[in-house]
């Protein structure tokens, strides 16, 4: 139980009516959700405004309404608040109602277009390696300590946020790990939240069919390190160019990592095989099992972040080379015949062309690559003839297919996405609708040795298809497909 007025502490309230000693049992913005003892946040969403919603909150017995417009009609056993930002409000609500968890360990947040969920998966292992009690929130899963909790969004929503942390904060976690992406900062889903640190790993194009412009999708990433508080690190990839543009407001200690320019934290990559990679940090040789240039900059961040939050750069690094990478991300397994199938989530023609181009770095002159590649329905449709294009150039074959198409035709979108294959490519280039099917096919075209690329999906278990999420797990399916044609 918590009581509205010391839940209010934060919030600018521009008026309220009824008490404010309303003894709470929860908050939510799901009218559906609300009964006695509850407050309910009008937020004004994407698909919905919360505002439509109050009568309903308020028959169903909603202690109180925190709105940024009075309703016309109000009850007499209702307490109403008004706010500039309900968003906001709720999320500082949440973080209060909770006890201000984020207060009570070290939060670091990761953000940027790719290499967040790696990012983030890896200091939650390293961190546990090096032996603390550690949560995590990412696209993949959450958890705590090695306890999983299923992810449905890449940030929870505020309230489903802040009840994840206090069960972190009550576990004994001494750090949370979690990606922030443009939806949530936005949304202001972490508005409350207290952060030790932030990370940013790169910028490209990527929800454009949300922020409509480019420049929008920076100022999103940007709202971040903006609200990052004095005494919080802000790490900085260098070797992006938006880096710089990420921490110009910053109150935070600003950091930066590289590959290529001279700064605090340097690597250089020694050699870069399917086995992994050689890596110079800092001075310190390390060989790490995981693979591509786009991992060394995963590591040296991981890194990096490891020696800003107090640990021994050796030590940092001697745990390292001893993990693996996150599901879904550079994911492979190698057939009898020796096919090698790698399973990544690239679903942005930057990640698909660092993808593709580190299977180019560590292929073998008689290796062809065969890449299988769909896009994602009611998302940025502006990337698909892009992606279809890069796949072309980076590979001996591609298969375009179906991703999740969610409420969109399947045949539409592959349609789309040929428009960006090059005359010269059609004979290299097939479109198989079915995902299995797809599969399948690129099983049946390789050769022993070859390598086949299975992009867009990585850790996804599932396909929507209208609204209905259907078992499909990429990796599973690969390697069934291999067992099946004996390869």
């Amino acid at each position: 139980m918590q009581v509205l007025q010391n839940i209010l502490k934060e919030v600018k309230v521009l008026e309220h009516h009824g008490s404010l000693e309303v003894a709470l049992e929860a908050l939510t913005f799901d009218s559906r959700q609300v009964r006695e003892r509850v407050a309910f946040v009008a937020v004004r969403g994407v698909q919905a405004d919360g505002h439509a919603f109050i009568q309903q909150a308020v028959e169903a017995k909603a202690a109180v309404i925190v709105c940024e417009a009075l309703p016309e009609e109000r009850s007499p056993s209702v307490t109403y608040v008004v706010v500039k930002d309900s968003a906001e409000a709720l999320g500082l609500m949440a973080s209060a109602f909770y006890g201000h968890p984020s207060r009570k360990l070290k939060l670091v947040g990761v953000t940027g277009t790719n290499g967040k969920t790696t990012s983030v998966t890896l200091l939650h292992k390293l961190f546990r390696e090096l032996g603390y009690h550690v949560g995590l929130l990412s696209t993949v899963q959450n958890q705590i300590d090695e306890d999983v909790i299923p992810a449905t969004h890449t940030t929870p929503d505020a309230v489903a946020l802040n009840a994840l942390l206090d069960s972190m904060v009550k576990a004994g976690c001494a750090y949370c790990f979690m990606e922030v992406s443009s939806h949530a900062m936005v949304q202001k889903r972490v508005a409350g939240l207290q952060f030790a640190g932030g990370i940013f790993t790169n910028i490209t194009h990527d929800h454009l069919d949300y922020h409509k412009t480019f420049d929008e999708y920076i100022r999103a990433k940007k709202l971040f390190f903006d609200g990052l508080p004095k005494g919080a690190f802000a790490l900085v990839n260098a070797d992006d160019k938006r880096g710089a543009v990420m921490v110009q407001n910053t109150r935070a200690a600003i950091h930066e990592f590289s590959l290529r320019k001279a700064t605090e934290f340097k690597a250089r990559i020694l050699d870069n095989t399917i086995e992994g990679l050689h890596l110079e940090v800092d001075g310190q040789e390390i060989w790490c099992k995981l693979i591509g240039t786009f991992n060394a900059y995963n590591l040296l961040g991981v890194y990096a972040a490891g020696v800003l939050l107090g640990e021994d750069p050796v030590e940092t690094l001697t745990v390292l080379s001893s993990l693996n990478t996150a599901a879904g991300r550079f994911d492979y397994l190698v057939s009898a015949s020796k096919i090698t199938g790698i399973v990544d989530y690239a679903h942005t023609p930057d990640a698909l062309e660092n993808v593709l181009n580190t299977i180019q770095q560590i292929r073998t002159p008689l290796q062809k690559v065969i890449t299988l590649v769909g896009c994602g329905g009611n998302r940025d449709a502006a990337k698909r003839p892009v992606m279809a294009d890069l796949a072309c150039r980076l590979s001996d074959k591609v298969i375009l297919t179906s991703d999740n198409p969610r409420f969109e035709e399947p045949q539409a979108i592959l349609e789309e996405m040929q428009k960006g294959v090059k005359p010269l490519d059609y004979k290299k280039t097939l479109a198989v609708l079915d995902r299995k099917e797809a599969i399948k096919t690129a099983c049946m075209l390789a050769e022993p040795n070859d390598i086949i690329l299975v992009a867009g999906k990585g850790h996804e278990t599932y396909q929507e298809i209208k609204g209905v999420k259907y078992p499909f797990d990429d990796k599973q399916v690969l390697f069934e497909t291999f067992q099946q044609l004996g390869k």
